[in-house]
C-alpha cells in the first residue's frame, strides 16, 4: 500500500493553468472586435462560451487583457489576425509574367501588377513564365515559410489542356507516380474535366513544388501540355478573378491558410 500514490501526491494535483493576462494590454473582447472577428458583444459572448484561446490557453473572464503584438489568439481554432499591417492578396498571373519581385533582362514582373500597393509583398512559391492562375502575394512571412515549405505539403489544384485525348489508364498511373529526372512524383487526384478530338482537359491536384512538375509530369506519360492553370492553392481558390487582377483575401480566406499550416 505504501507504493500507492496518496491523495496529496502531485501526480494527481491540478496543474495550475498558465495566467495569459498581461495588466498592461487591450481587452481581449476590444483586440476580437478591432480584428473583425465580431462586434464587442458578440466577442463577449464567444469568450464566455470558450470559443477563444490565448496562447492555447482558453479564456472566459471578460476582464483578461492581452498583448495583440505578442498573444496568438485563435477562435474555434483558427488564428486571430491582430496585426493590421499584414495583408495577403490573391494573384491572377498572366501568361508570360515572372513570378518574381524583379528581372535584371527588363521582362513583366508580378510586382508590375502591385506596383499602387503600399506592402513590401513577396510571392508565396512560383508559376512557370507559361502558366496562368493563382499565385499569393503577402508580406507574411511566417505563413510565406511555411505556405512554401514542402513539410507541411499544400495541395495545388490546376486545369491542365493537353495535346491528345488521354486514356482511362493515365489516371491510376498518375495515382502511382511517374519517375522524372529528380524523382518520383505522385498527383492528389485526378479527374477528366472534358475531351474533344486531339485534346483532353484534366484536373489534378498535387503538393509537389518542384520546378515545372505538372508540365514534366504530363509530358513524360506522352500527354505535353498545351495551357495550365493554377485554380487553388490549399483552400483558396481563384473563382472568377482575372487575369492581372489581386484581390485581398477576407480574415476567413487567411485563417483557412493559417489552420492548414498549423498556425
Amino acid at each position: 500500500m505504501s507504493g500507492q500514490p496518496g491523495r496529496g501526491s502531485g501526480r494527481n494535483e491540478k496543474q495550475p493553468v498558465r495566467d495569459v493576462h498581461d495588466p498592461q494590454g487591450v481587452r481581449l473582447q476590444k483586440v476580437l472586435a478591432a480584428a473583425g472577428v465580431a462586434s464587442r458583444r458578440a466577442s463577449e459572448e464567444l469568450i464566455v462560451a470558450g470559443r477563444v484561446t490565448v496562447d492555447g490557453i482558453v479564456v472566459r473572464e471578460l476582464g483578461v487583457r492581452v498583448d495583440p503584438d505578442r498573444q496568438v489568439i485563435h477562435v474555434d481554432g483558427d488564428r486571430v489576425q491582430t496585426n493590421p499591417d499584414l495583408v495577403t492578396l490573391a494573384f491572377h498571373k498572366p501568361e508570360g509574367v515572372l513570378s518574381t519581385m524583379s528581372d535584371p533582362e527588363g521582362r513583366e514582373t508580378v510586382a508590375d501588377y502591385v506596383q499602387d500597393r503600399p506592402e513590401r509583398l513577396f510571392h508565396v512559391g512560383r508559376l512557370d513564365i507559361d502558366s496562368e492562375g493563382l499565385l499569393l502575394l503577402t508580406n507574411d512571412g511566417e505563413l510565406a515559410q511555411r505556405l512554401t515549405h514542402p513539410s507541411y505539403e499544400v495541395p495545388k489544384t490546376y486545369l491542365v489542356d493537353v495535346i491528345g485525348q488521354v486514356p482511362a489508364k493515365l489516371g491510376p498511373q498518375l495515382l502511382k507516380g511517374v519517375e522524372l529526372e529528380d524523382g518520383l512524383v505522385t498527383v492528389d487526384s485526378y479527374r477528366i474535366v472534358d475531351m474533344i478530338p486531339g485534346q483532353s482537359l484534366v484536373e489534378v491536384v498535387l503538393h509537389d513544388g518542384r520546378n515545372r512538375v505538372v508540365r514534366r509530369l504530363f509530358e513524360e506519360v506522352g500527354f505535353p501540355v498545351i495551357r495550365l492553370v493554377r485554380t487553388k492553392v490549399g483552400p483558396i481558390r481563384l473563382g472568377e478573378l482575372k487575369a492581372g487582377r489581386t484581390r485581398v483575401l477576407s480574415p476567413a480566406e487567411v485563417a483557412s491558410l493559417q489552420r492548414v499550416v498549423g498556425l
